[in-house]
């Protein structure tokens, strides 16, 4: 006697062929019949394709050469290489985000361009780079809006005048330097046409600016988030990143601006535009956060991300640069520090392993090493080098130590607040754009960035070995 559950896995056997069976009999039927329907154009044109055989490796790389194979490409091979530089110099001590600040360089024009030409041209043709550059900018949004997310209000209340004053010393010291060296530089380096208080404003910008975030993960990194040094150190940072980002808000505006009466319109929007985010936006969202504890954070991140977007819509049709926006819209988010930290977790992995390599290389396309090739050219460089350093560490050491910070800590601050890193790339990628900073004052710019960023974990160790040495020394 056959069991029940034989029969019936047979039955459904049957079924499932029988409707195999009658559905390939009626496709066939059609596709017969179909094909007579044809007219003579297509057929003369299956007989064409016939003739052209099989595809070959030509017609892959032709179908390689389509926009969006081409900018895949360019993105698995920016992550790849981005990834394995960080770990170089992780192992060499040095922050991840240097190495990748490293990438740029190395597929850009000053080494793959330079000595691999023909492969340069394949992953980065001409025609794919405003892709990769829009991209690459939407990353930097999604940046800023984290670096805004991590400036906490609360560093810049309830601190000691000292900070205040340790952190406007860092930028007035190297913003009237690197507005004497615009003096100097104009007429050879400025971009054709530029104005110079435009260029100047830019130069100061570039030499005052601090990299809040990079700074932030150092000081994690080494264990000092709970130290004095630690606090000061980031409070300083975040007081310098606020009057920097003021200062090149204003810096873009007048750039941007066609006559004085656009400036100040520009200006105006913008006042106006912070008091609302501000005054309005930001208690709002404060109790909406508080009101809608527990709820799903799907919805509270999809509202302020379409906050962080049109933040920055309006900051680029005021005539400031989209990136201000997406800074303020971050800064505004609600204190708490779950809030914040929910944020950072849904939108930092994407902003900071996906998009923000890509500007990493948008930034080493523009930097050719090669156009230094005259000496006045490397000099200035080094000058340029020795100025940013002298009267960035240097400013801050010294007002730390007038303030009444120990030696072996002001070194250490002025050290922390000489890192320029990624947002010193920003800021010089704004001023390449808007035609202020050649290619050659470009390039050395980049350089100085690179290198203060670098010289950021030796000095910190060069600082205590030297005070070790000397407490022994007493002992």
């Amino acid at each position: 006697m056959a069991c029940p559950y034989d029969m019936g896995n047979r039955k459904h056997g049957l079924f499932y062929l029988a409707t195999l069976a009658a559905a390939a009999i009626i496709t066939g039927y059609s596709l017969l019949k179909g094909a007579a329907l044809e007219s003579p154009l297509v057929q003369q044109s299956k007989q064409n394709l016939s003739y052209a055989g099989t595809p070959d490796a030509g017609s892959l790389l032709h179908a390689l050469k389509s926009p969006f194979a081409v900018l895949l490409m360019q993105m698995g091979v920016i992550l790849t290489t981005c990834r394995l530089t960080g770990f170089l110099f992780r192992k060499l001590g040095q922050p991840a985000v240097i190495g990748e600040m490293a990438a740029g360089i190395l597929l850009g024009a000053s080494f793959l361009g330079y000595y691999f030409p023909g492969l340069s041209g394949f992953l980065f043709p001409p025609s794919s780079l405003n892709n990769l550059h829009l991209l690459s900018q939407l990353g930097l949004i999604l940046f800023m809006f984290i670096v805004g997310l991590e400036l906490e209000p609360g560093l810049l209340q309830g601190k000691k005048q000292a900070a205040v004053m340790i952190s406007h010393a860092g930028i007035v010291a190297p913003f009237t330097l690197g507005v004497l060296l615009a003096y100097i530089t104009y007429n050879k380096y400025a971009a054709v046409a530029v104005p110079f208080l435009s260029y100047a404003l830019f130069i100061g910008i570039s030499m005052s600016i601090t990299a809040f975030p990079v700074l932030a993960r150092i000081i994690r990194e080494r264990g000092l988030s709970k130290t004095s040094l630690g606090t000061l150190a980031i409070t300083c940072a975040a007081a310098d990143d606020v009057t920097a980002w003021c200062l090149l808000a204003i810096a873009v505006a007048l750039v941007k601006a066609t006559s004085l009466f656009t400036a100040l319109l520009s200006l105006g929007l913008c006042i106006v535009y912070l008091l609302l985010m501000f005054k309005v936006l930001k208690p709002w969202l404060q109790r909406r956060a508080l009101a809608q504890q527990g709820t799903r954070t799907g919805n509270v991140v999809a509202v302020c991300l379409i906050l962080l977007v049109c933040s920055s819509l309006l900051t680029e049709l005021m005539g400031v640069h989209a990136i201000f926006g997406a800074f303020v819209a971050g800064v505004v988010m609600p204190a708490e520090a779950r809030f914040r930290a929910l944020f950072i977790e849904r939108v930092e992995s994407v902003a900071l392993f996906l998009l923000l390599p890509l500007f990493f290389v948008a930034t080493g396309l523009r930097t050719e090493i090669g156009l230094l090739q005259s000496r006045a050219s490397w000099l200035l460089c080094l000058f340029v080098v020795l100025i940013a350093v002298v009267a960035k560490w240097g400013a801050t050491m010294l007002a730390a130590r007038i303030s009444g910070q120990a030696w072996k800590e002001s070194f250490q601050l002025g050290a922390l607040m000489n890192t320029r890193g990624l947002t010193e790339l920003v800021v010089l990628n704004i001023g390449y754009d808007l035609g202020i900073l050649s290619a050659e004052l470009f390039t050395i710019l980049v350089i100085m960035a690179l290198l203060t960023t670098i010289m950021t974990n030796p000095l910190l160790h060069l600082a205590e070995k030297i005070w070790v040495h000397k407490a022994q020394d007493v002992l």
